[in-house]
Formats: C-alpha cells, structure tokens, sequence
C-alpha cells in the first residue's frame, strides 16, 4: 500500500498514514481553503487500508486547531475507523491535546460520544 506523507503548513495538517510502519497521525493546523480535496487522498487511502488493515489499527489526532470544514471530513475519517472497528478489527483514537487546551480535549470528548470506537484522550 502506497504511503502518503503530507507535510504541513499553516493551514493544513502533516498527514503520515504510513501502513508498513504502523503510522497513521494527522497533527497541526487543520483549515485548508478546500476541505474536501484535501482530506479526499485521506479517505481514499482509509477506504484501502480497511480491505486490508494490520491486526491493530492506532490512528493519532495532533491537531491544535481545526475549522468546522475540517470537523466534517474528521468526522468522516472517524467513522470509517468505526466501521473498520464494526466488522471486528482492532481499532483504538488516540486524540492528543495540549493539557491546557480545553477546546481541543472537548472537542475529542465530542467525537468519542459519536463513534463507536476505543478512544484515548492524551494529554500532552
């Protein structure tokens, strides 16, 4: 499976989902001007991935910041880890969040009363 590496900038998030090394994080700033482009590779790759995934799948959130566009497609990612999780597969979030960002720590509350998957908040 083909390894996407996405660096960062200050509008968009570093995107390594890496299957052969058991990587997959998005991390930064996340309010790219076209939301849907962006995060399209990211689907597509996740699509693949769940035909195919490892014994256990970690999928890291690093974000410091993220628009309401953003939250969509984020919440598009997370639910199709959880229906990756539905049809038996090992699946665990990690949500990371500065331990004095509020916003962020409820923000990765708010998606894990939405999907069904193991999710860790970490504080950082």
């Amino acid at each position: 499976m083909e390894t996407i590496k996405i660096q960062g900038t200050e509008d968009t998030p570093k995107i390594i989902l890496d299957a052969g090394n058991d990587i997959m994080e998005i991390s930064g700033r996340s309010l790219p001007e076209d939301v849907s482009s962006f995060y399209e590779p990211v689907l597509n790759w996740l699509n693949e991935y769940a035909e195919n995934p490892k014994k256990k799948t970690v999928f890291n959130f690093k974000l410091t910041y993220f628009n309401t566009a953003s939250s969509k497609l984020l919440l598009d990612i997370l639910m199709k880890l959880e229906e990756m999780h539905e049809k038996g597969q090992d699946v665990v979030i990690r949500w990371h969040f500065p331990e004095d960002d509020e916003d962020m720590a409820e923000a990765g509350e708010e998606y894990a009363e939405i999907v069904d998957v193991p999710f860790e908040q970490v504080p950082y």
